[in-house]
Order: C-alpha cells, then structure tokens, then sequence
C-alpha cells in the first residue's frame, strides 16, 4: 500500500532589499494541511537558530518515528509506557565530496507502568528500529541507545 504525503513551503522574502549574493532572508513557512511552522537554516548557515532547519526536522523525524513504531510494539505486547522521552544528536559533515547527515544516535528513556517489562527494552528498540520506515530511508547509520528509567 503506498500513502502520499504532500505538504507547502512559501519563502517570506526578504525584508528591505532584493536578494543580493549571501545576504538573502532564508526563513520559510511550511505547511501541512492546517498546521504551519517557520522554519530557516542553522546559524552557521545564514540562518535563524530559533527555528526549526532541514538538520533538526531530519533528527525530529527519526525521534518521533522510533517512538511511534517502540509504542505501537509495546501495545501489542501489552507493556503499558508510563513516559517516553528522547535526546538525539546528529553529525553533519562531508563524505564523498558533499555536506550530509553522518550519523544520528538516539537515546531514548522509557519508564513502564511494570517495571519488569524493562527486560525487553533492547528487543523492543531493535524492532523499532528495524521496522522505523525513516531509519530505513535515510543513507547514514541510526543508532539506538535506549535506557530503561
């Protein structure tokens, strides 16, 4: 079965001149159905680091997916989460001549309503991650490293 997503970006434009070499407003409206955030590039960049860029919405990405496939395997097994939260970093540098995602690791920290249910923490994280569709699209290593609390 194939899904389609689609979504919009608008550019803001730029605020006083027209864009001249570096100096252009890179800040952007994305929306998805009735949902819109701004968004821009990181700092780094040019960009504004209060926003959300194509870097962090790529690691959000692989964070919320891991949590709704660990969630959804979790439940068919009948092991009640009472929290879920996750930290996650990715590198982003050059390989074969152009800037991408190295690597990103994520460290999630699940807290069951039973506390024995902690045992099956590595199973659950390598299903997730094997059945995660955004780890499986991406061309750098995902790695999981999930702690029980």
């Amino acid at each position: 079965m194939e899904v389609k997503f689609e979504g919009e970006l608008q550019w803001i434009g730029q605020p006083v001149s027209p864009v001249d070499g570096a100096a252009y407003e890179r800040t952007t409206e994305v929306r998805f159905g009735t949902s819109s955030y701004h968004a821009s590039a990181p700092g780094q960049y040019g960009g504004n680091d209060a926003l959300p860029n194509p870097e962090t919405l790529m690691i959000a990405s692989l964070m919320q997916c891991h949590f709704l496939t660990f969630m959804a395997l979790a439940h068919k097994r009948g092991y009640a989460v009472r929290a879920y939260a996750d930290r996650a970093e990715g590198t982003l540098g050059v390989r074969d001549g152009k800037t991408r995602l190295l690597e990103v690791q994520l460290h999630p920290v699940i807290e069951f309503v039973d506390p024995a249910h902690a045992e099956h923490l590595p199973m659950l994280h390598q299903r997730a991650h094997a059945n995660c569709f955004m780890a499986n699209s991406v061309n750098f290593p995902v790695t999981v490293e999930g702690a029980a609390h």
